[in-house]
């Protein structure tokens, strides 16, 4: 009964072999390859995970397919540069992630008992705050928000920054708290704006959406992930209403704002939520 599960581990692990030795190849025989640094790919990475995220989120497993495989090269092109000045290589990367799984899975590989998702992220959480402690900058001592890299966009960094600190128990305790919050955020935006000052009613709309970003977070929703729906789909109807005017040879500047909002409607009826 294990026979094809094993059988898909071997050829599994004879690609992973075989990407390894092209890598080994691309950097003594391809120029581009051999001239590139850890600092260089970087923003190749980036790139790759974006395209990564739009194939997730266009259902397009395929092509998921494909950009995991440009990033599995990456982790080894890293991996190939890092070992050549004698720092770490694959297996050390590999083995550090494995332990890594192995320590904050303790209700796998110890006798921690975790029953629920929730449970398991903040036992996650509070373990990777123990192995930072004692681990000092100066006096200063490693936030457990420390781990959230400061170049997020701005709405997953807040995200991220209320899971952390769900982690170590700073939260809310029922979503009508959080709902209560997101009222009184928007009252106190709506005050600011009536007031002329542009400064403070920013602050405030920050708030509001920290607040909203709370909310999402207790009703099980991913606000990135919600919010990027939301831009294909404003993206999907516009284009709609673009091409609309195109088959009456207008410009859509020149379209009054019902024509618009027609055919606006009409992309609702037509065209598929992403």
């Amino acid at each position: 009964m294990n026979e094809p599960i094993n059988e898909r581990r071997k050829i599994a692990l004879e690609a992973f072999d075989r990407l390894l030795t092209i890598m080994e190849e691309l950097r003594v025989k391809c120029p581009w390859d051999r001239e590139q640094t850890i600092e260089s790919i970087r923003h190749l990475t980036i790139e790759e995970t974006y395209e990564l995220s739009d194939a997730i989120l266009s259902g397009d497993l395929s092509e998921v397919r494909n950009e995991l495989g440009d990033l599995a090269l990456h982790l080894v092109f890293y991996a190939k540069i890092a070992s050549e000045k004698q720092v770490f290589d694959i297996g050390d990367v590999l083995n550090g992630i494995c332990d890594k799984l192995i320590r904050r899975h303790p209700h796998v590989y110890g006798d921690t008992e975790a029953n629920d998702a929730g449970t398991v992220e903040q036992n996650w959480e509070q373990i990777k705050l123990k192995e930072s402690e004692g681990r000092l900058a100066g006096n200063v001592r490693k936030s457990a928000l420390s781990g959230v890299p400061s170049s997020l966009p701005a709405l997953l960094k807040a995200f991220r920054m209320q899971e952390k600190a769900r982690g170590v128990g700073f939260d809310w305790s029922e979503k009508t708290e959080v709902w209560d919050k997101v009222e009184e955020e928007m009252q106190e935006f709506q005050e600011a704006e009536a007031s002329g000052n542009l400064a403070e009613a920013q602050d405030e709309f920050g708030d509001l959406l920290f607040a909203l970003i709370n909310y999402a977070r207790f009703a099980g929703i991913n606000p990135e992930e919600a919010l990027e729906r939301t831009n294909r789909k404003f993206m999907q109807r516009f284009q709609h209403i673009e091409q609309r005017a195109y088959e009456q040879d207008k410009n859509v500047k020149d379209m009054t704002l019902d024509e618009m909002e027609e055919y606006w409607n009409e992309a609702k009826k037509t065209t598929a939520s992403p």
